[in-house]
């Protein structure tokens, strides 16, 4: 059994994750786009990376700047707890079938859990330099991330034990998703493939080389049809892959830089586009929509409670919410 990082029985968790770090919507007014409305962070060079609905029915992010992971309320209310690392660089996050925030903490090799009352534990056991980058839910409801840095995926259960494997040398295991198969699915960016991975132990693994060379594949994530859907970071192409395995690709004209990709409430999928600073949806059958500017760099992207979608504006230290129906509040 490895040894979990627990602090929520020490006095510092209360220092660490403080019940009044909260930001009131008038506090930092939103800054509105066309179609977009985006919510400042209280603190600059945070770098929200991804985000995810919460099962208390916010949403949750990671700074990845700060060592922080923040919450917003659908009305515009930032609440944000500190962790004890300020460099642990928190990138991916999820919830676990435990109603849990599960999260990677890149630069110092440990997986976080943040219940949504604040109460912080932190697991070790990975490999030295592992650097974990995003995280996921399998069907039968375990725990899955990516280990960037040494090429390999890796299982923790629910009392922190870990187990890795590796996937090729040189491949750069990214961001990781879960299917409606069962399985979870991840993009190898140097490797260019899509790997479905089905649970187990070892893990039945199986490679899809990208249909473009040298596409970057970045995120990947489920579509409302059943398929996972994927970006590339330089193949200028949003790709969809059947639980079979056969894959489709789709143009987007523009600079490079297609970055989150996450199923949408309207039935289509929204995607950004860090390098020119625009969200955009596409339907499933590959016919891009309008697009909007954003703050620069938005990075991940998640269907809100609301109907709407939220999104990471990276560099520009800010939430941001595309404006599918109307939202009280801001």
């Amino acid at each position: 059994m490895l040894r979990p990082w627990t602090l929520s029985t020490l006095a510092i968790l209360a220092l660490a994750l403080p019940l009044g770090a909260a930001a009131r919507p008038g506090a930092a007014r939103p800054a509105p786009f066309a179609g977009v409305t985006q919510f400042q962070l209280p603190h600059p060079d945070s770098r929200p990376y991804t985000i995810v609905t919460g099962p208390n029915g916010n949403l949750w992010f990671t700074e990845s700047s700060r060592g922080v992971i923040g919450q917003i309320m659908p009305r515009g209310w930032i609440k944000e707890y500190q962790l004890p690392d300020p460099g642990s660089g928190p990138y991916g996050i999820t919830v676990g079938a435990d109603g849990n925030l599960w999260f990677t903490e890149r630069y110092v090799d440990r997986i976080g859990k943040l219940t949504t009352d604040g109460q912080l534990t932190e697991y070790g056991g990975l490999s030295p330099q592992a650097q974990p980058w995003d995280i996921a839910v399998a069907g039968d409801g375990s725990l899955w991330f990516t280990e960037e840095n040494i090429d390999q995926v890796a299982s923790i259960d629910y009392s922190g034990t870990v187990r890795e494997y590796p996937v090729g040398e040189g491949t750069l295991p990214t961001f990781i998703g879960s299917g409606a198969d069962g399985n979870v699915w991840f993009t190898e960016e140097l490797g260019n493939k899509i790997v479905r991975l089905s649970p187990g132990d070892p893990p039945t693994l199986t490679e899809y080389p990208v249909l473009t060379d040298g596409a970057l594949p970045w995120d990947i994530n489920p579509g409302p049809d059943g398929n996972m859907w994927f970006t590339e970071l330089a193949g200028r192409h949003i790709g969809k892959i059947t639980p079979q395995g056969q894959m489709t690709e789709y143009e987007v004209s523009g600079q490079y830089g297609i970055a989150g990709i996450a199923a949408g409430p309207d039935g289509r999928l929204w995607f950004t586009e860090n390098d020119s600073s625009q969200v955009g949806s596409i339907t499933v059958d590959g016919a891009v929509g309008q697009r909007f500017s954003t703050g620069p760099y938005p990075f991940g992207i998640t269907a809100g409670p609301d109907g709407n979608m939220w999104f990471c504006v990276g560099y520009g230290n800010a939430i941001g919410r595309v404006n599918l129906r109307p939202s009280p509040g801001g």
